[in-house]
């Protein structure tokens, strides 16, 4: 393929690809962000939406948050297997059809009728989305020079760390001043664009395998990652003992063992090689994400609840003062190569690490009614800063883990542990801190009516819509479902910290430990394709 006609040589091996200027460079870097900035934005928008949809569709809350959290689920459940289509198939074709769908969804989704009209529509476009997210950063890897690879990757893990805050931002400004169906405006603006600079810029890449598609990998992935994924987002409103939760738990449980015996008997000719886990690389990029990314998603189930329900905020209000975090977060993901290039990706992971250990420290210590908002920035600017120096060289050594043939396996596994990750956050820190809540409100309902009191045990929301049904005792009801949110907050943090502080020991001493090109006979098992690959150890 060569770089000035990439359309009429669709075949060619990505690592054939000749030298791009500059200008070329940063175009297709535009190109990836801004596709896979419309992705990210669709996954936290709705939710600003959500009383919006449940009156005009006359829908249940459980609709509601069906229509939400399909699209995740879609996206996950097809990652692994339309990053390997893609590879095959060819990167550019693949994202220009994932971008046709996903902007055509989008339409169908703003005009949409009825709850199951919408339903279906974001069903399309989480599987188109599956078709761009992993393509975004196998463009990336199969394009750019060694040299400029850790910068481009910097900008991808920023817009994808950072995108979903921002998303939702612009998309409760748009509630605020329009209309909740003009949330779907921003990523077709954004499609539009992007498809455009892909037609034009992005060069085609593709890669040629000995062996046939793993479909029977390919398939049972899909309903691993369907498993558990429902069982994250359900568990929490059905219960976790509840029939289907655990139905659920087990079907994915039992794919994910079939998943990885088959994949280790495929060997070569497997959808994801896992004997390559026993490089630190990967192993370690892996484990990194998974926990940076649920902490991060679990704090945002923290923080805005005490924001709106605590400080009385309104939604827009809200997102803007969740800003700062993503902010920085965007800016230390851009400034993680360099530090990798100077101290190593192992230091850099580790302070990165410990710094975002830190801010869940601070939070969790300063946090207060009283010291409202101040009490906990400095902490969220301290995750922020520890998120992006840590996110950044752990992508890139997920995908220098895995040979360029299959660097849409390589996106698709990084974009899948993110996925999985802030599904577990948000199930596992919102569940510590409802426990919190409820164990510290129990305390403090003396005197206050039996019906209101079981009400406010349901949650801080539902405390103060019926603290005015209490008379006199409104005041105290609402302070004491204040504080004890701050308690329960607490605990979730503290928790939060442990986990991030037994991820920080593992990294110090089991993260990469260089990056460098290899030759074949260094890979786990050689393969003709995989020669010029650049394994992390």
């Amino acid at each position: 393929m060569t770089a000035h006609q990439p359309h009429q040589a669709p075949d060619t091996p990505s690592d054939t690809v000749g030298a791009l200027d500059a200008r070329q460079l940063r175009a297709i870097l535009i190109a990836v962000s801004l596709a896979l900035m419309a992705v990210i934005a669709s996954v936290s928008g709705l939710n600003v939406a959500q009383t919006h949809m449940a009156v005009e569709f006359g829908a249940s809350q459980t609709t509601v948050l069906w229509i939400i959290n399909i699209y995740t689920l879609a996206l996950a459940a097809l990652l692994l297997p339309l990053g390997a289509i893609g590879d095959r198939l060819g990167r550019r074709p693949m994202l220009i059809t994932g971008l046709v769908i996903f902007g055509a969804a989008g339409i169908v989704a703003g005009l949409a009728p009825s709850a199951g009209v919408m339903m279906g529509a974001r069903v399309a476009a989480g599987i188109s989305a599956a078709m761009i997210m992993p393509v975004t950063l196998a463009v990336i890897t199969s394009t750019f020079p060694e040299e400029e690879r850790g910068k481009a990757i910097g900008v991808w893990t920023g817009v994808a760390g950072g995108g979903g805050i921002l998303g939702m931002f612009l998309s409760a400004l748009l509630v605020d001043v329009a209309d909740w169906r003009w949330l779907f405006v921003l990523p077709a603006v954004l499609v539009i664009v992007a498809l455009a600079m892909t037609l034009k810029s992005v060069p085609n890449s593709r890669e040629r395998s000995a062996h046939a598609l793993d479909t029977v990998g390919a398939l049972v992935s899909t309903i691993a990652a369907i498993g558990l994924i429902f069982v994250l987002q359900e568990g929490p409103e059905r219960g976790w003992t509840d029939p289907i939760t655990l139905i659920s738990l087990a079907v994915g449980a039992v794919a994910s063992i079939a998943f990885v015996a088959w994949e280790w008997h495929r060997r070569d000719a497997s959808l994801l090689d896992v004997r390559l886990f026993r490089e630190r690389g990967l192993a370690s990029g892996s484990i990194t994400l998974l926990v940076v990314f649920g902490v991060q998603a679990g704090i945002a189930v923290v923080l805005f609840p005490f924001l709106q329900a605590v400080l009385g905020w309104s939604g827009l209000r809200s997102t803007v003062a969740m800003m700062p975090m993503a902010v920085m977060m965007m800016m230390t993901a851009g400034l993680a190569p360099k530090m990798a290039a100077k101290i190593g990706a192992r230091s850099t992971m580790t302070v990165g690490v410990a710094v975002a250990t830190l801010g869940l420290a601070l939070m969790a210590l300063f946090v207060s009614v009283d010291g409202g908002y101040l009490s906990i920035l400095t902490g969220m600017l301290a995750m922020g800063i520890g998120m992006g120096l840590s996110m950044t060289p752990s992508t890139e050594a997920i995908t220098s883990s895995l040979p360029r043939s299959e660097q849409g396996v390589a996106s698709a596994l990084n974009d899948v542990t993110r996925e999985f990750g802030t599904a577990l956050g948000v199930a596992m820190l919102g569940a510590l801190l409802a426990t919190g809540y409820r164990s510290a409100i129990d305390t403090k309902l003396d005197g206050v009516p039996t019906d209101a009191a079981d009400t406010a045990r349901e949650g801080i929301a539902n405390a103060i819509e019926v603290a005015p049904t209490t008379g006199s005792h409104a005041p105290h009801l609402i302070h004491a479902a204040q504080q004890s949110f701050v308690d329960g907050w607490q605990q979730a943090m503290w928790i939060g910290t442990a986990v991030m502080g037994v991820l920080l020991v593992y990294i110090a001493l089991h993260g990469p430990k260089r990056t460098s090109p290899v030759q074949t006979e260094d890979l786990p098992s050689p393969d003709a394709s995989a020669a010029e690959s650049v394994i992390v150890r």
